[in-house]
């Protein structure tokens, strides 16, 4: 009987090893520019009189409560069969306060996600300011901040805050940096030193967080107004094209860049597609990108969502962002910005 079992074990380490069932977990990060998410009430004097009853717009609440069926529409239809709750963070600009993110969860279409609410009133003269929506049962808050951009030698110069969320993403630690840069109002090259500025004091924030914490994640979004080969973002930021060009632990990698040469973009122009809405990381979510195992929250794509109902389907500007308003007329549609994403995966444990 002994000399029988100790055949079985030798035959048993012999045998070739059964290879390992891997499963995992898949993380939506999404940002959105939800274009004038406006009430209707007017708080700011000259700024806030277009989107009130009284204004040029005629911003009535029937086009308010149809913008916002509108935007959580989108966000509803945002699933894949790895995430059928839709996105776990949503990083959103051009909303005026909590009030319209408080009436966008509560939207019929996105009610049962319960998503909660991370907004701060900034300086914008626009009234228009960066805020964080995320599923709590995915994502749990640390910690909030907000950083003011200053230009010198331009006291009056007032622009949206820059947000900073850290918390826990499936068990990593994760700080999500929410931006809306300065626009090229004036032109592109006239206005480019104020988003260098901006992408400077985005860059000093990532490296302080990685100062304080080597092994958290990071990860940057917004609508920032140049596109990735920008100087702002190529230079100032230390955006890279190519991840295997991401080897320190402060490298940050852009996955928009090679979207973009592919002519794929998040709004347009003339003809010309940009990609403004980007969503980048360090290099904490790259480290186990080329292996089977993921131990820790690992990046696995990027999407432009443009879907077919975002898209105006006539006249010259066919294929593009189906806006709220254009030459002052009221289109019932979604944004002047495609929304965009990453996807993290995880392993289960």
């Amino acid at each position: 009987m002994k000399k029988f079992i100790f055949t079985i074990l030798a035959l048993l380490a012999l045998a070739p090893a059964v290879a390992q069932e891997h499963r995992y977990n898949i993380y939506g990060v999404m940002f959105y520019n939800l274009e004038n998410l406006f009430d209707t009430i007017n708080n700011n004097g000259v700024y806030d009189l277009e989107f009130s009853p009284q204004g040029a717009r005629q911003w009535n609440h029937e086009k308010y409560w149809k913008k916002q069926h509108n935007m959580a529409y989108t966000i509803a239809q945002i699933t894949t069969k790895g995430t059928p709750d839709g996105p776990a963070i949503i990083g959103v600009s051009e909303i005026e306060n909590i009030t319209v993110l408080q009436d966008l969860v509560r939207m019929p279409e996105i009610k049962n996600r319960r998503y909660q609410i991370v907004h701060h009133d900034g300086p914008d003269r626009r009234g228009v300011d960066v805020g964080l929506l995320y599923n709590p049962r995915l994502f749990k808050v640390l910690n909030v901040t907000n950083q003011r951009l200053s230009i010198e030698g331009n006291p009056n110069f007032r622009t949206r805050d820059q947000l900073c969320v850290t918390g826990m993403l499936a068990g990593d630690k994760v700080s999500v940096l929410v931006n809306h840069w300065p626009s090229r109002l004036g032109g592109e090259d006239a206005s480019s030193y104020l988003r260098e500025a901006a992408a400077a004091m985005a860059r000093r924030t990532i490296d302080s967080l990685l100062r304080d914490d080597p092994n958290q994640g990071i990860i940057f979004m917004g609508d920032l107004n140049d596109d990735p080969q920008n100087k702002s973002c190529a230079e100032v930021l230390k955006a890279k094209r190519d991840l295997k060009d991401c080897d320190d632990p402060d490298d940050v990698y852009n996955p928009w860049w090679k979207l973009l040469d592919k002519g794929i973009g998040t709004l347009a122009y003339r003809g010309q597609w940009n990609l403004f809405d980007q969503i980048v990381m360090t290099q904490h979510f790259l480290k186990y990108y080329d292996s089977k195992e993921k131990p820790q929250l690992t990046f696995l794509r990027a999407e432009v969502l443009n879907r077919d109902w975002l898209k105006t389907t006539e006249g010259d500007r066919q294929g593009y962002p189906l806006r709220t308003y254009s030459g002052g007329v009221f289109l019932n549609g979604y944004s002047d910005h495609f929304p965009t994403i990453i996807y993290l995966t995880k392993e289960i444990k």
